[in-house]
């Protein structure tokens, strides 16, 4: 799947704002070394740097096109390519914070996943963590439903796209394999100027897998199918506004001793 940096930051604001959110919940004095894992366009990265300044910091990605734009924004920080799912035993064991923003989503066996980002921290160090968690909002059934349809299924062989478990399933996973860990979950309410600006955002994510493997002659067909229901499912506010609810799951997390 190729990812679309400029496409994923036209709403830099509202993507960013979860990082911020969850790096603030992060107690760790004077962190030595840092990890941005799923970085993107580095935007979370620099939040970390924000935060954390006299910090080594270096964010990984498995997309190139992220990487390349991450080292154009932010040329006084580190950025390198890394397939989160399958090389993160390649990495240094020695930070003291590991950092993910909506990434690990995209990628299988969150069981394995957590262990192996646990791992990469010291005796004391903290895994912080957030995932959307929108699967009952209008969206994401949109989506599903869209992808299901007589006319669109043929098209669509793997529908499922994400990994994401349970807040139930992630309590336990990390109940059986750190020493302490919190869990919370925060609904933004973003605001969007137009239907538009709702296909605009998920251009950049949750619609890429599914217009990635779609022949370059029914994409536009897709879209406006696409669009024809969010604007019948997210109505206009009074002022002509559009409440766009976003779901988001996070945990912080500390290796067993």
């Amino acid at each position: 799947m190729d990812w679309d940096s400029s496409q994923y930051l036209k709403f830099k604001a509202e993507r960013t704002q979860p990082a911020i959110d969850l790096v603030n919940r992060i107690n760790v004095d004077n962190p030595e070394k840092i990890i941005d894992i799923g970085c993107g366009p580095g935007n979370s990265t620099q939040v970390l740097a924000g935060r954390f300044p006299d910090a080594y910091i270096v964010g990984v990605d498995k997309s190139e096109e992220m990487i390349s734009a991450a080292k154009k924004s932010y040329p006084n920080l580190d950025f390198n390519i890394c397939d989160a799912g399958t090389e993160l035993s390649q990495l240094d064991s020695d930070f003291d914070i590991v950092f993910s923003n909506a990434c690990i989503q995209w990628i299988p066996d969150h069981a394995n996943l957590i262990t192996n980002m646990l791992n990469l921290l010291k005796r004391n160090g903290i895994l912080a963590v957030q995932i959307p968690m929108n699967f009952n909002e209008p969206i994401h059934k949109i989506v599903s439903e869209l992808t299901a349809s007589g006319k669109w299924k043929k098209y669509f062989i793997n529908p499922s796209v994400y990994y994401t478990l349970s807040q139930s399933e992630y309590f336990d996973i990390l109940s059986e394999i750190s020493e302490e860990f919190h869990i919370w979950e925060t609904v933004y309410y973003h605001v969007m100027k137009s239907h538009n600006d709702i296909l605009e955002w998920y251009r950049g994510t949750g619609l890429r897998p599914y217009l990635d493997v779609l022949p370059d002659d029914k994409k536009t067909e897709f879209e406006a199918d696409f669009m024809e229901n969010i604007v019948r499912r997210y109505p206009k506010q009074k002022n002509g506004d559009i409440i766009f609810r976003f779901p988001r799951f996070f945990f912080t997390a500390k290796p067993k001793r």
